[in-house]
């Protein structure tokens, strides 16, 4: 069991400067415990909501076979990972330990990847997540929270939130953080601005009434014709609702 999976109030109370890591693997299979390995490994390093370029992306030999169906999800075979000279897991789960270290992981169906990093994790002898000091943010959770009843896969939320997607042909842990990565910003872009304050959305633009002051007498008026008022008012229809003049004009003659 996962521990320390934040809800979409947990994640509003996060420290800004907190270091993210939006992470993916791909495996061998689905099962963790049945003798399935990871293959890739992915994280992007996220602070203050920026990608840092602090990033990890590796292969992995799996040590045992690649099923074919597998391999058509995410196109490694052991022969394309041997081509890449892709070490054992035990040659680079120390580094992904270390890079991981008491950061807040984002991952998208968090049960699946954390389970295989245990797992391999665990067969070196290293802590686990929760020991690593890790916090757990399940960005499938958070969609099916805010979209119920909506299909929340990957796909499904890149499309909802406008997210190009055009690249990924196949799944790959490298490309499915930089899309993840878009989606969480966009999925909780109204908890947080830029400068990770509360945002506040459709604020009403409030027209300035300036007070109207004393002529001096040595300035004349030059009053507008008739063509250059029609002109003006052309011109102000053109604005619609945006027009500030129109609305200072309503504000002062409801006052």
């Amino acid at each position: 069991m996962i521990q320390g999976i934040l809800s979409m109030s947990a994640i509003q109370k996060i420290p800004m400067s907190k270091r993210q890591i939006i992470l993916d693997t791909e495996t061998t299979g689905l099962y963790a415990e049945g003798g399935d390995r990871l293959v890739e490994f992915a994280g992007l390093e996220m602070i203050n909501r920026q990608i840092t370029g602090n990033n990890l992306h590796l292969y992995v030999h799996p040590e045992r076979d690649m099923p074919e169906e597998a391999a058509k999800v995410h196109g490694l075979t052991i022969e394309v990972l041997e081509e890449k000279n892709a070490p054992p897991f035990a040659e680079v789960g120390r580094q992904i330990a270390d890079f991981i270290r008491d950061a807040e992981l984002i991952i998208h169906n968090a049960k699946f990847d954390v389970g295989f990093l245990n797992m391999e994790f665990r067969r070196m002898g290293l802590p686990s997540i929760e020991e690593l000091g890790c916090t757990v943010t399940d960005t499938l959770a958070m969609a099916r929270e805010m979209f119920p009843g909506q299909k929340a896969s990957l796909d499904a939320l890149c499309n909802r939130l406008s997210v190009d997607r055009s690249k990924r042909v196949l799944h790959g842990a490298l490309i499915d953080c930089e899309l993840l990565g878009e989606v969480y910003l966009a999925m909780t872009r109204q908890q947080f601005d830029l400068m990770g304050g509360e945002k506040e959305e459709d604020e009403e633009v409030k027209p300035v009434i300036i007070a109207e002051t004393k002529r001096p007498a040595h300035l004349k008026v030059i009053k507008a014709n008739a063509e250059e008022l029609a002109a003006h008012e052309q011109y102000l229809d053109g604005l619609g609702e945006a027009c500030l003049w129109r609305k200072a004009e309503t504000a002062g003659a409801e006052a």
